[in-house]
């Protein structure tokens, strides 16, 4: 292999790669451009070593047909360390809190890429334009074209007053936030009756829950409002 073709399988690994490593930066995601070009030519270059390896292994069994039965021909071996070694790093970009798991995609794609190295450096160029293209509308179109809804549950709780339940429903309304279920107890708090009410809520696809969260706390006769986990 040349250094021409070496070079041409790297740099289009850093275009792809880059590319990738761009929407996942823009996004503010834990692993960005640079992360994603690192992780892609480094499994092009073990793809291209593997590459360089076997062709080697087939040049000295030419010259040397007796020796035949003493080597081993595995293209796959150390493209297999790349595969499963990858979810190391990947499993660093995943942040777990008590409310949500973050980093999940970035993990997916940094994985995806590694594997797109592979490819390029292994010379399957077909293989690697079409994975590239399916990589890219995943991340940046897909949730454009298929709107996912988004259920939540939301406790409410608030002093009994008649204009407090009319301000959460006229609220739910103006905001376009449909309300699945609904789940109210009622207790008495030094001669007032507090309503905690848990709504099941689906909420627009444009929409922040946390911003939900904060215009109806701002309502004076709201005393606690929270998410619960489904």
């Amino acid at each position: 292999m040349g250094f021409l073709e070496i070079g041409q399988r790297l740099l289009l690994a850093v275009i792809m790669s880059g590319a990738i490593g761009f929407d996942r930066e823009f996004k503010s995601r834990p692993a960005g451009m640079r992360t994603h070009i690192l992780v892609c030519v480094g499994a092009t270059m073990i793809a291209l070593l593997q590459a360089e390896i076997f062709l080697d292994t087939v040049t000295m069994i030419g010259k040397n047909p007796e020796m035949a039965s003493a080597f081993r021909i595995d293209q796959t071996r150390l493209i297999a360390q790349v595969v499963s070694g990858i979810g190391f790093l990947g499993a660093g970009t995943i942040i777990v809190t008590k409310r949500a798991v973050a980093g999940l995609t970035t993990a997916a794609s940094l994985w995806t890429v590694a594997c797109l190295g592979l490819t390029i450096g292994m010379g399957y160029y077909d293989l690697a334009f079409i994975g590239f293209v399916v990589i890219q509308a995943t991340l940046s179109l897909l949730k454009k074209v298929i709107n996912v809804p988004s259920i939540k549950n939301l406790e409410v709780k608030y002093v009994h007053k008649v204009e407090t339940k009319e301000f959460i429903n006229e609220y739910f309304i103006e905001h376009q936030v449909e309300v699945k279920d609904t789940n109210v107890s009622v207790e008495n708090l030094n001669n007032r009756r507090i309503y905690t009410n848990v709504y099941t809520i689906e909420i627009p696809k444009e929409y922040n829950i946390y911003e939900l969260i904060e215009e109806l706390s701002a309502h004076d006769n709201v005393r606690k409002i929270k998410l619960i986990d489904l």
